[in-house]
């Protein structure tokens, strides 16, 4: 049961593959504020979960294997040119600091969080992105 319902209606795709143990948590936390969320270790499974899901919201790391997370933004990007929709993303990057967070932000992302964060600004950032 939902600890709170402030994500109720909200379907996230989270793409993280460090550790399976924070992409589990992330879901965890997500899931228990009444989000549907869509786990996703790597980004070719990411974009499949975009596609079969469209998510209100995607999480992204953005050091992946084999594509990375502003390969996975331009993919993102590419489906919202066919089907008319603009899903907003956040990079979750331990690459922190004002340059990278540049480049996320110049590359199209609508958020940043430096690695680790806590999960209140994780709810933080989703809240002010879906309000807009």
């Amino acid at each position: 049961m939902p600890q709170s319902a402030i994500l109720s209606g909200t379907t996230i795709v989270v793409v993280e593959d460090y550790y399976p143990d924070t992409l589990f948590g992330i879901t965890q936390f997500l899931t228990r504020h009444g989000a549907k969320v869509f786990p996703s270790p790597d980004a070719f499974e990411g974009l499949q979960a975009v596609r079969e899901h469209r998510p209100d919201i995607v999480l992204s790391d953005i050091r992946l294997p084999k594509r990375d997370g502003f390969e996975l933004l331009r993919d993102i990007r590419a489906l919202d040119a066919e089907n008319g929709t603009n899903v907003p993303l956040i990079a979750m990057t331990a690459f922190g600091g004002f340059v990278i967070r540049a480049r996320t932000i110049a590359a199209g992302f609508q958020a940043h969080l430096d690695k680790p964060f806590v999960p209140e600004s994780l709810l933080a950032a989703i809240k002010s992105i879906l309000r807009n």
